[in-house]
């Protein structure tokens, strides 16, 4: 901790020894190259520019994103372009991620840099590549319902019932979501198939799976589903016939 101590109060130092330097108008990067090795050592997180005009933070920021950037350490170099608000160099950084085939990092960095034409790109991407988690981030992100709908389509084939669930709740289709609680039903996915109807507001297929549910003796499933449906005449029957 002293060890650490230290080092902040003498890139501190360094800093407020160099503030005259720096604030010169100078377009040269190279310029922050002497603080760069001292502001990693201090770490983004603990860093103060308050001292700095917006133009120099800029400055420095990009140069310390970029550092981090060529260490390896993309986590960092998003902080700092982010306080930055350099939107270019965060464009970089999501195509290092694609590249990488971490699509979750590459679609939270797009959505920084507010790229929604490389949201849907990658979107389309992990679509046809099987990635439906990432393709959902994606088209949620830019509001594209018609591809969202497509990965739900996928999702409900593929037995991905919770992604299935978000999609097509976000999206508010009702028709869409009386179709995956017709399948969750059917492969005894209870849970998804409740959430389903109920989100629908469909009391009669909320009545059916209360009778499937009863048939094959989940009472509190069938309680559940009979309740959101508003058939009183059937959770009175449960709560005094199947008392636990």
């Amino acid at each position: 901790m002293e060890k650490e101590k230290i080092m902040q109060n003498l890139v501190s130092d360094i800093l407020e020894r160099n503030k005259d330097i720096i604030n010169q108008k100078n377009d040269d990067i190279n310029k922050f190259g002497r603080i760069v090795p001292s502001l990693l050592k201090k770490g983004i997180d603990n860093l103060n520019l308050s001292m700095f005009n917006p133009e120099l933070k800029y400055g420095i920021l990009s140069a310390l994103g970029e550092a981090y950037r060529k260490k390896g350490n993309l986590n960092d170099a998003v902080k700092s372009f982010v306080l930055a608000g350099n939107k270019d160099k965060l464009n970089e950084i999501a195509e290092d991620y694609e590249r990488l085939l971490q699509f979750d990092n590459c679609i939270e960095v797009y959505k920084l840099a507010n790229n929604k034409e490389k949201l849907l790109q990658v979107g389309k991407k992990c679509l046809e590549d099987g990635h439906l988690g990432s393709a959902m981030k994606a088209f949620i992100t830019i509001g594209d319902n018609i591809n969202l709908i497509e990965v739900g389509n996928q999702c409900v084939s593929t037995y991905k019932y919770d992604y299935a669930f978000e999609i097509f709740s976000t999206v508010k289709d009702k028709d869409k979501l009386i179709e995956l609680g017709s399948k969750c039903a059917d492969d005894g996915k209870y849970d998804y198939a409740i959430k389903a109807f109920e989100l629908a507001g469909d009391k009669e297929k909320l009545n059916k799976l209360g009778d499937l549910c009863m048939k094959n003796e989940l009472v509190s499933k069938a309680l559940e589903s009979y309740g959101l449906a508003g058939n009183d005449v059937m959770v009175d029957f449960i709560k005094e016939n199947f008392k636990e």
